[in-house]
C-alpha cells in the first residue's frame, strides 16, 4: 500500500513527539523514561514519509535497514510484516529503537529535516520491536543449511551480538564467550533501565538463542582459555574479538585515589549489573548517594547516564562538570533535555583540578577552574583553555569520572601476532576487519575506540560478512 496523502499533505503533518513520564515522578524511580508510540501515533508518524527515491535514510544507517519498506508497512497497518523487514538487517530492533542515535544519522538525511523535523525513524523502530514482542509475532529469519564451520566470538555487546545474528543466519555454528555472568557487554552493564529495560535485552538474545547462538558465561578469554586455543584445540574455523572498550580514563589529578570516587564503568556496573537501583531487594554496591552532592565529570551520554542515576539513588545536589559548553556535548539532545528536566545543574566550561577529603579519606569538595573556549583541536571543537585566577571549591560526597575508555588489554596480551596501535586497540582492515593473524577478526570499540551501539553493530555485520567469506573460500 503506498501513502494515500500527496507530499503536501504529508509535509503539512508535525512530527508526533515522543510520550513521555513525567519528570517529577520519572527522577525518583527507574522506569522506562519514553513510554513509546501508540499504533495511531505510530501510523500517522510514518505517514509523513515522502517516500523519496533515493532513500538517504537507507544510506545512512550504518546497518543497512530497509527504512522506507517499513515504514511503508506501518503505512498499511501490516505491523508484523513491517517487524519481519526490519529484521533482514537489525537483530536487536527494541534496543536501537532506544539508544541508537538516529538523529545524527538516518533522521539526519532524511529530506524532511530540511524543512523543519525528519520522520522519526527511531520511534517508528521502537514501536516495530515493542509491538511485535508484545503480540508474539517474533518472527526467527531462516537459517541457511549447516555449514560445518565453528565461529567464536569474544565478548557479547553489540558487535558480537549482531554478527552472531548474521553468521548463524549463514549456517555456521556460533558460539559467544561473555566473561560476566549475563549476555549483553555494555548493554547491560553501561546503559541504564530508565533508557534501556534489562527485559528488552534479554529478550533479543533469546530471539539469537532460538535461532541457534549457543552463549557461553563467565569465560574470561585471555584467561580461562585463549585465542590460541580456541583455534586449535577447541577447533574453531574463526574467532571475531568484539571486546569493547572497557577500560576507564582518569583525570590523573591530586585526590583522585579517595573514597566516593568512581569512574563511570565500576559505577554503572554496580547500578546496572549488581541491580544497585532495586535496593533494599538487592544489597546496594555503591556508597550511598543519599543526601549527597554528587558530580559527574564528562559530557557524554555515559556522563549523563551517571548523574540521571545518582538523582534516582536520591542525590541531594546533581552536578555536570564539562569542560566544553553546551553546544559541543557529545551526548544525544534527548539525553540533555531529559537531564535538564530531572534538575541536574550543568556546570559547564568547567573543569576539576583537584580532589580533597576528610581524615577518614572520604570525599568531601572538588577545586574546580573555570575555562573558555579557544581555537578548534584535532575533534574539530574548540579547544578549553583555564581562565586564571577562576578557581574555586564546591562542596562534593561523590564524584563520577566519565572522560571515555579505552580498550582492555588481556586478549591483546596473550594472543601471539595480534597487531595493535600505539593506544592499545587491535588493527584491523576497516573493511574486513581481519586482523594481522590468519583467522581472527576485530570489530567495534577495541578496534575503533568508544563509539555508539548502532556504529558497533555495524561493525558486527561487516565482521560477519567477511568471516562468511573467508570460511567459505579459505583465501585470507
Amino acid at each position: 500500500m503506498l501513502n494515500p496523502l500527496t507530499s503536501k499533505e504529508r509535509m503539512r503533518i508535525p512530527r508526533q513527539p515522543m510520550p513521555e513520564h513525567a519528570p517529577e515522578w520519572r527522577r525518583r524511580n527507574f522506569f522506562e523514561v519514553n513510554r513509546g508510540l501508540d499504533a495511531d501515533l505510530a501510523r500517522q508518524e510514518a505517514l509523513r514519509c515522502l517516500q523519496c527515491k533515493q532513500q538517504p535514510c537507507f544510506q545512512g544507517c550504518p546497518v543497512g535497514v530497509k527504512i522506507k519498506e517499513f515504514v511503508d508497512l506501518i503505512v498499511a497497518g501490516d505491523f508484523p510484516a513491517a517487524s519481519a523487514k526490519m529484521r533482514e538487517d537489525n537483530v536487536l530492533p527494541a534496543i536501537t529503537g532506544r539508544v541508537c542515535p538516529q538523529e545524527e544519522q538516518c533522521e539526519r538525511v532524511c529530506l524532511l529535516s530540511k524543512r523543519g523535523h525528519s520522520v522519526g525513524i527511531g520511534n517508528l523502530e521502537r514501536f516495530i520491536a515493542d509491538y511485535e514482542r508484545q503480540s508474539g509475532c517474533v518472527r526467527v529469519p531462516p537459517s541457511a543449511p549447516p555449514t560445518g564451520k565453528r565461529v567464536a566470538i569474544v565478548g557479547s555487546g553489540p558487535t558480537a551480538l549482531s554478527a552472531a545474528g548474521d553468521l548463524v543466519q549463514k549456517g555456521h555454528q556460533v558460539t559467544v564467550f561473555e566473561a560476566l555472568h549475563q549476555i549483553g557487554g555494555v548493554l547491560i552493564y553501561g546503559i541504564p533501565e530508565f533508557r534501556l529495560p534489562k527485559e528488552i535485552v534479554a529478550d533479543e538474545v533469546e530471539n539469537l538463542r532460538r535461532m541457534g547462538v549457543d552463549f557461553q558465561t563467565d569465560v574470561v578469554i585471555g584467561r580461562t582459555i585463549t585465542i590460541d586455543e580456541l583455534l586449535h584445540e577447541e577447533g574453531y574455523h574463526a574467532v571475531l574479538i568484539a571486546t569493547g572498550a572497557g577500560l576507564p580514563n582518569f583525570m590523573n589529578i591530586p585526590g583522585e585515589h579517595l573514597c566516593g570516587i568512581y569512574s563511570a564503568n565500576e559505577f554503572l556496573t554496580r547500578a546496572n549489573l549488581m541491580k544497585a537501583y532495586r535496593f533494599p531487594e538487592y544489597d546496594q554496591p555503591i556508597y550511598d548517594c543519599r543526601d549527597k552532592d554528587v558530580a559527574v565529570v564528562g559530557g557524554g551520554n555515559t556522563a549523563l547516564d551517571s548523574i540521571r542515576c545518582a538523582v534516582r539513588l536520591g542525590a541531594k545536589k546533581a552536578y555536570l562538570l564539562y569542560r566544553r559548553s553546551k553546544a559541543e556535548m557529545p551526548a544525544r539532545t534527548e539525553e540533555v533535555k531529559h537531564s535538564l528536566e530531572e534538575g541536574i545543574e550543568f556546570m559547564t566550561l568547567t573543569n576539576p583540578v583537584e580532589f580533597f577529603g576528610d581524615e577518614n579519606g572520604r570525599l568531601e569538595a572538588i577545586r574546580c577552574i573555570k575555562m573558555e573556549l579557544g581555537e578548534p583541536d584535532a575533534s574539530g571543537r574548540r579547544r578549553p583553555v583555564p581562565l586564571e585566577g577562576s578557581e574555586f571549591v564546591l562542596p562534593l560526597q561523590v564524584a563520577i569520572i566519565a572522560i571515555g575508555n579505552r580498550g582492555n588489554p588481556l586478549v591483546q596480551s596473550t594472543t601471539r601476532d595480534l597487531k595493535t596501535n600505539p593506544s592499545g586497540y587491535i588493527l584491523a582492515d576497516p573493511q574486513t576487519l581481519r586482523t594481522s593473524k590468519r583467522s581472527v577478526f576485530a570489530g567495534g570499540d577495541i578496534v575503533t575506540g568508544g563509539a555508539t551501539v548502532i556504529l558497533a553493530m555495524g561493525a558486527g555485520r561487516r565482521a560477519a560478512k567477511s568471516i562468511d567469506e573467508y570460511l567459505c573460500t579459505g583465501h585470507w
